[in-house]
């Protein structure tokens, strides 16, 4: 029998033909992180459910996040503890018992430059501290430091610094995550769908009914029958709530980008945070390589496509210029990402549900919509939904159990995180690559390694990209839902973010072993190669501009040339 947690080809068609035929308790429009908790919710509580994603999960905010499980330290200035202490209890169940494989705690230095910093700051991280709820201490607490101890943590900071703060929030790779978190509700039953956008709701008699879907690679539309419909599709929630009838929520989209600079361009053994006149900046820990951002301006052109320019680099290279001894340029800037967060209002009587961080909101019946909210507390805004809809299915539904299921690869990681010098003698892998397996597929590394015992030949470093394995490309497609390359090197991989060419020199590489899986010919695996560079040298235009407008209109100008 075949794992039903592996997303592949025959898998996504089987359910999309089971989808055609059957009625579900619930459908879950979007394949981000709130759509798959939703949908994870949902099935573990004995729910039918289905869940279609207009492109690969993770595909939008949810692989563009800021990449940390946090508790919202700036927003104990808000007063609004309760948001706090539910994230800082999410972000320790993560490490404790959800995920332990894909996150890692991280220290960050809030600095001080002025006296009355280290009361203030430093009352608010204690309290930051004492929020949390859980009784474990995964995460450690904070400490205080003197201006020696700042420097010795972090050795590029300046050096005109009187002290500082040191805590912890969460590192996590978040397209990994949701992906996880997808397959491990596919696992237990839910049909996971990509690349099939709704493009229709139904209703009978007043309440929605179900939606029309259609397939990206057929082109064929289906009709799925549903009790209840959730959309979790973030920036996209005003247009999919549209398709049943006149919105009640209005969504304007706010651009924020991270920068990618390797490792040694930042002497420091601890990420960093300080407030701007607006917000917070932050310098954070990525593995070999360092996450600075974020920036948070408005968004007018197109949603499925944001992109940084020149103006949103220089933006976050003059804060992190204000700290560093040694001043960054774009020379240093191997990465760039951009990702859109939805700003959520009411219309009308819709507008008061709205004012906390996030809300479910039904309407038309039968519909509901989740939207705010934050990465952190997705479990939460997930068993809020299917807390709404339960009312809609006449039955007794069971509560949320999410609190305590580890997604795949987690149950049986502890055990070989202690066994790294056996699997390495056993498979011939370094100790290094056994390491960054676990770091990414926690006890699922086994079913990699046996690739490798199968095909040694994906035991090797990927080309262009020798962090990675073969094997990882081979895994992507074989179980992880990756139908491209862009799938493979943006979501399942990181390597369009770490390498300086924006991952094109592993293109080729990558679509031999994806081919190879996925039945690609010479033709396919050539027009996959030069999709991604296209793509990639968007990427690269978009940058190199100053406003939106000229972003978007390179970004085109690129792709019509492919064309």
């Amino acid at each position: 029998m075949s794992d039903p947690s592996s997303l592949h080809p025959a898998q996504r068609a089987a359910a999309l033909t089971d989808a055609a035929e059957r009625e579900f308790d619930v459908i879950v429009i979007g394949g981000g992180i709130t759509g798959v908790g939703t949908a994870l919710d949902a099935v573990s509580r004995g729910l039918s459910v289905a869940l279609f994603e207009k492109g690969d999960l993770a595909s939008g905010t949810s692989s563009r996040s800021g990449k940390v499980f946090h508790g919202g330290l700036r927003y104990l200035e808000q007063l609004n503890f309760s948001l706090v202490r539910e994230a800082l209890t999410e972000r320790d169940l993560m490490v404790d018992r959800l995920c332990p494989h894909l996150v890692s705690p991280e220290k960050f230095l809030f600095p001080f430059t002025r006296r009355w910093e280290r009361p203030y700051i430093g009352s608010g991280v204690l309290l930051y501290d004492l929020l949390r709820l859980t009784g474990t201490r995964s995460v450690p607490g904070h400490r205080h430091l003197s201006r020696r101890g700042v420097l010795r943590e972090m050795p590029a900071l300046r050096t005109d610094v009187t002290g500082g703060v040191q805590y912890y929030d969460v590192r996590v790779d978040d397209a990994r995550h949701t992906m996880t978190v997808a397959r491990t509700a596919a696992r237990l039953g839910a049909r996971i769908v990509t690349r099939a956008p709704v493009v229709g709701v139904l209703s009978d008699a007043g309440r929605v009914s179900g939606v029309r879907v259609r397939d990206v690679d057929s082109g064929d539309e289906v009709t799925v029958r549903g009790r209840t419909v959730v959309s979790a599709t973030g920036v996209w929630a005003e247009d999919v709530q549209s398709l049943a009838g006149e919105s009640s929520i209005s969504v304007t989209a706010a651009k924020g980008i991270h920068l990618v600079v390797p490792g040694d361009r930042i002497d420091s053994a601890t990420g960093m945070i300080a407030k701007t006149s607006d917000s917070v900046f932050i310098i954070r820990r990525w593995f070999d390589y360092w996450l600075m951002g974020t920036t948070d301006t408005r968004w007018d052109a197109d949603r499925d496509d944001p992109a940084a320019t020149q103006a949103d680099v220089d933006y976050l290279l003059g804060h992190a210029n204000r700290w560093l001894r040694t001043p960054l340029s774009s020379e240093d800037v191997v990465g760039v990402y951009a990702g859109l967060r939805p700003l959520v209002s009411g219309k009308g009587d819709a507008t008061a549900a709205l004012s906390r961080d996030h809300a479910v909101l039904e309407g038309p019946s039968g519909m509901f919509s989740v939207v705010g909210g934050k990465y952190t507390t997705y479990r939460i805004m997930a068993r809020d939904a299917v807390d709404a809809l339960a009312g809609r299915l006449g039955r007794a539904v069971p509560a949320s159990v999410t609190e305590r299921l580890p997604v795949l690869g987690a149950t049986g990681y502890p055990a070989l995180r202690n066994q790294v010098a056996s699997l390495a003698a056993e498979s011939g892998l370094p100790e290094a690559a056994i390491e960054h397996l676990l770091g990414r597929y926690g006890a699922l590394t086994t079913e990699l390694l046996d690739l490798v015992a199968d095909r040694p030949a994906l035991g090797e470093p990927v080309s262009g990209a020798p962090g990675y394995l073969a094997a990882e490309l081979h895994y992507a497609a074989a179980h992880e839902g990756a139908l491209t390359l862009d799938d493979v090197l943006v979501r399942r991989t990181r390597v369009f973010m770490e390498a300086p060419d924006r991952g094109v020199s592993a293109a080729q590489h990558a679509a031999d072993v994806v081919g190879d899986v996925l039945g690609w010919d010479d033709v396919r695996r050539k027009e996959e190669v030069e999709r991604y560079r296209v793509e990639r040298e968007a990427d690269r235009r978009a940058a190199a501009v100053v406003t939106d407008a000229d972003a978007a209109r390179v970004r085109r100008d690129a792709r019509g040339a492919r064309a």
